[in-house]
């Protein structure tokens, strides 16, 4: 045995290559982990892999200086391979999870693991041949055991072969929202063996591959050279009194103008008659949805904005014509049941300083001509540039007051909450609107037009003055925020004064009351 045990056995481990695959092997677990710190435990225990190898080739050296020439051979043997699995998965790691990425290829996982796991057989035949060892014996006996293999495990093969024909025929891919039966979800990974799917329960199904490729499964929102939406449809019914045009018109109008999130603009929402249904008219709204995960938050969203849409156009949604309402008011209840709303309309009408001069039984006169007007979160109250002859009053929610410029860009000029009011040029001169109204939150308006003010107005002349400044004070402001300028008062008065005329126009009002 020699003295200088340590120096031998750094003559006998420390070839020449050695520091050069150390450092790469650092250098590319350095990179990796930097670039890809989704999965940096895989790169730091493939570095471990090869410096165990490499610690039992250091063994080996010595088991061979200390004269254990058979087992320092197996030892060598065993530790080789080690460290070359290591340098072989690192490179794959370089090749499939930095290198195409920077190219923008996305191959599928299981293609990495093939083509890993051929380095690993071709690496292992070589380190055979090399040894000196006849492949035909391996190879015929690797025939027969992977006949018995095969059949023993068919339908295990089968989803394995399934999960590589579904990959690189690109008929799902991680991210696809399928269904399955009645399984609908996102994909999230796909395997050898199987497919995994999350639904919107919170739910994670794994599916057999070899299931998918026997039976069909539907790919939700794809379709060739269109962006991903999916269709989905929203059902109601309406007495048959209303025309089919009526309510197709109605929901239509309000669907497409309405800014519900997650829904397409193209195709445009459609509203279609399907049929007849206990003695009701069975309609159905279809919209694109843009976002498969909010299927149902959205579908409630265009439910709300289908309800409070025929509520304001005075068409109920209907039940089925055999239900019987057993509960009778009687007329003092139905009394109370009025007086109530009368009491919420008088409460909305005195926040509006433009009938602050009006008297009591005037104001309750008001009250009784006014609509009731739902309209929920995101849909269009006021259009600018249109032509309107009514108020609108803010009971309740919350609006934004916009101002589009030629170019098409909205600018906010403000914000309305419950008792503000809006459209007072319109009812007061049937001028068209100047700005758009949207509905910032679920919001409950009450509408005057002219006809419910005319005879009030007619009969008080004097009105219209008080009327005129104070619209054209609100009309300096909404100009002011508009146009970032400012109007002196001189300006001021001329508009008021041409307001003013404006509305005895309108009404027919003579220059004289």
């Amino acid at each position: 045995m020699p003295t200088d045990i340590w120096g031998e056995m750094y003559r006998i481990f420390w070839q020449p290559e050695i520091p050069y695959l150390i450092g790469t092997m650092v250098l590319l677990t350095v990179v990796l982990m930097y670039f890809r710190r989704d999965t940096r435990t895989s790169y730091r225990d493939t570095l471990v892999l090869f410096l165990l190898g490499l610690a039992g080739q250091a063994c080996s050296a010595a088991m061979q200086i200390m004269e254990f020439a058979k087992p320092a051979a197996v030892v060598y043997e065993v530790s080789m391979i080690v460290a070359t699995i290591a340098v072989i998965r690192q490179f794959g790691f370089l090749v499939f999870r930095f290198v195409l990425p920077q190219l923008r290829i996305h191959p599928p996982q299981i293609l990495e693991d093939l083509v890993v796991f051929g380095a690993y057989v071709v690496y292992a035949i070589a380190r055979i041949k090399y040894a000196g060892v006849d492949l035909s014996g391996i190879l015929a006996l690797s025939a027969v055991t992977t006949a018995v293999i095969a059949f023993a495990m068919q339908d295990t093969l089968g989803n394995v072969l399934g999960g590589l024909a579904l990959q690189f025929d690109n008929s799902i891919k991680v991210g696809d929202f399928i269904k399955v039966g009645e399984v609908v979800g996102q994909v999230v990974d796909i395997r050898w063996r199987s497919t995994t799917v999350e639904t919107n329960n919170w739910e994670t199904v794994v599916i057999p591959n070899g299931q998918l490729m026997k039976g069909s499964f539907a790919v939700l929102g794809r379709r060739a050279g269109q962006p991903l939406q999916w269709r989905r449809w929203i059902y109601f019914s309406v007495d048959p009194s209303v025309t089919p045009g009526q309510v197709i018109g109605t929901v239509e109008n309000a669907v497409r103008s309405a800014a519900i999130p997650k829904t397409a603009r193209q195709p445009q929402p459609a509203c279609l008659l399907l049929g007849f249904e206990g003695g009701n008219l069975r309609y159905g709204l279809r919209y694109w949805l843009t976002d498969l995960a909010a299927d149902g938050s959205t579908d409630s969203l265009v439910r709300i904005n289908i309800f409070t849409t025929l509520q304001r156009a005075g068409i109920r949604v209907s039940e089925p014509q055999q239900t019987v309402h057993l509960v009778e008011y009687d007329e003092q209840h139905a009394e109370t049941v009025q007086e109530r709303e009368i009491q919420r309309r008088l409460n909305a009408l005195k926040g509006v300083d433009l009938f602050a001069q009006l008297t009591p039984r005037e104001l309750r006169t008001l009250a009784q001509r006014l609509k009731y007007y739902p309209f929920a979160k995101g849909e269009v109250i006021t259009k600018q540039g249109s032509i309107s002859d009514c108020i609108y009053i803010l009971a309740s929610g919350e609006a934004e007051v916009l101002f589009e410029t030629g170019s098409g860009e909205k600018q906010s000029l403000a914000t309305l909450s419950s008792g503000g009011f809006f459209g007072e040029m319109g009812l007061m001169t049937g001028e068209p609107r100047r700005a758009t109204v949207v509905a910032r939150t679920e919001a409950v308006c009450y509408q005057l037009d002219k006809g419910a003010f005319q005879d009030l107005i007619v009969k008080r002349p004097a009105i219209a003055a008080n009327i005129s400044e104070i619209i054209s004070s609100r009309q300096f402001g909404l100009d002011t925020a508009r146009q970032n300028v400012a109007e002196d008062a001189a300006n001021l008065q001329r508009g008021q004064h041409e307001l003013l005329n404006k509305i005895r126009r309108f009404f027919n009002i003579s220059a004289g009351h």
